[in-house]
């Protein structure tokens, strides 16, 4: 008989490398991300900070973990998060998670994270697209996603966060276009 082992937060402090944690199971994430990867989630945290800067109750951070619950431990690219207290991980939900996908992760950040952020009531998703030059901006509708589009080189202001954040998509991918 084959036992299908089980891990929470306890395990998960304890391993090496980079790992998340969804309903118990680690799951490995890919080596160091990509430059054009870690270029873009840097400029879309300088967006996001630069825009809520006068905002005393938020921050921007990177590749932070966010303990959903003990058995889901997510580490989003950049989040904007408000009345945070806990210094060891996020324990609230964050008002904005931006994910930059790779070809590794797209699954588990278009279908899994996003049922769990959506269930969890982020207010803002942002699934972007690097080879594409594309993010696509998801607002919650009271308890689901609504897409509000397809942004390359428009602005995009977040209305219904604490802080009233913005992102430049013309500046976030103006190095990357081909």
């Amino acid at each position: 008989m084959c036992a299908i082992e089980y891990y929470t937060y306890d395990d998960y402090i304890k391993w090496e490398g980079n790992w998340e944690l969804i309903n118990g199971m680690p799951l490995a994430m890919s080596p160091a991300p990509m430059i054009t990867h870690q270029a873009i989630a840097n400029f879309i945290a300088n967006e996001l900070t630069n825009s809520s800067e006068d905002c005393n109750e938020c921050f921007v951070a990177s590749e932070v973990d966010y303990k959903v619950h003990d058995d889901t431990i997510l580490r989003p690219d950049v989040v904007l998060t408000c009345n945070e207290t806990n210094e060891a991980y996020l324990t609230k939900a964050p008002q904005i998670i931006v994910e930059v996908i790779s070809p590794s992760s797209a699954k588990r950040d278009e279908k899994y994270k996003f049922e769990i952020y959506e269930k969890e009531k982020v207010k803002y998703y942002i699934l972007v697209y690097p080879n594409d030059c594309k993010a696509k901006v998801y607002r919650l509708d009271g308890k689901e996603y609504d897409k509000e589009g397809d942004f390359t080189t428009e602005s995009y202001i977040f209305k219904e966060s604490l802080c009233k954040a913005s992102i430049n998509f013309e500046r976030v991918f103006k190095k990357f276009r081909k």
